[in-house]
């Protein structure tokens, strides 16, 4: 049996343009899949709207692409794909892997974590009122192997856990999103921040449900600020430069823990990511953030 050709992507949300810590997990998912003579993608994850400034994709691509990161296909855009999300919605819900819900986050926390109206068995009757999806998790210990960090454990608690998949604004959820685009674009290894760590478990049954097999993880610590905070809009992280592209991967690549020499002081963006391909190791990722 012929073993899938490896197919990374990186997927950043259009909330601001590109900073330091997203040129980071992006750099690193281009050179690992450059490294396995795969393919790396862009998908561009624009679900919200009410988050979304409209020059921040341009910003965005604008900034991949000064840095020399050109994807082996089009880019994906999240907004295009509803129909696939609605399907893949009714498929979980016809399979009773899904339910409806329409407590209120105060109810839910009132009655810690349990559904007040009995959402998960079916017995509640939405009427006319705003609800929510959410996927169905089974109680596991869930047991799988970072290819950085090493064995995981994470538990997932049936219920107390479930996860939205629809929210009742009628915007689709990143848990589902990004399962379902994983598998229509045959992502067979996803490269992303560890700030997403936690969400692994939950994923690998949605993608279970949908029956197919999870892709291998690869989660490489975050960026931090001066005050230990994790570069993010949220933070104020400032907007790279992109007239200093070759120099900002060359720190991109420190932050990798790829020790550049310094010989690439002065080169080109093409040389640095040249020398990023021929000298990628991923054992050399520092385990903490930086």
């Amino acid at each position: 049996m012929n073993t899938p050709q490896y197919r990374g992507r990186f997927a950043p949300s259009p909330t601001g343009p590109l900073h330091f810590g997203s040129l980071v997990t992006a750099l690193a998912s281009y050179l690992e899949a450059r490294s396995h003579n795969g393919q790396w993608l862009i998908r561009i994850e624009d679900l919200d709207p009410l988050r979304e400034p409209p020059e921040a994709t341009g910003q965005i691509l604008a900034s991949l692409e000064a840095h020399g990161l050109f994807p082996d296909q089009p880019v994906r855009f999240q907004s295009k794909q509803h129909h696939a999300y609605q399907a893949a919605i009714a498929q979980l819900l016809e399979s009773q892997r899904a339910y409806r819900c329409p407590c209120s986050r105060k109810e839910l926390q009132a009655s810690n974590g349990r559904h007040p109206h009995g959402c998960r068995r079916g017995g509640v009757a939405v009427g006319d009122r705003p609800y929510a999806v959410r996927f169905a998790l089974e109680d596991e210990e869930c047991l799988w192997q970072d290819l950085l960090l090493g064995p995981q454990r994470q538990t997932v608690q049936a219920e107390l856990d479930d996860p939205v998949i629809l929210r009742k604004e009628g915007f689709f959820a990143y848990q589902l999103a990004v399962v379902v685009d994983d598998i229509d674009q045959g992502i067979t290894d996803v490269v992303r921040g560890s700030d997403l760590l936690d969400m692994t478990a939950q994923q690998q049954q949605i993608y279970r449900a949908m029956g197919r097999t999870p892709p291998r993880w690869l989660h490489i610590p975050v960026i931090l600020n001066e005050q230990g905070q994790k570069l993010s809009k949220q933070t104020h992280a400032p907007a790279l430069d992109d007239s200093s592209a070759a120099r900002n991967l060359i720190k991109a690549l420190e932050a990798l823990g790829q020790q550049p020499p310094s010989t690439l002081a002065d080169a080109s963006v093409d040389s640095v990511l040249e020398w990023g391909c021929a000298y990628w190791r991923r054992s050399a990722i520092h385990l903490t953030s930086r």
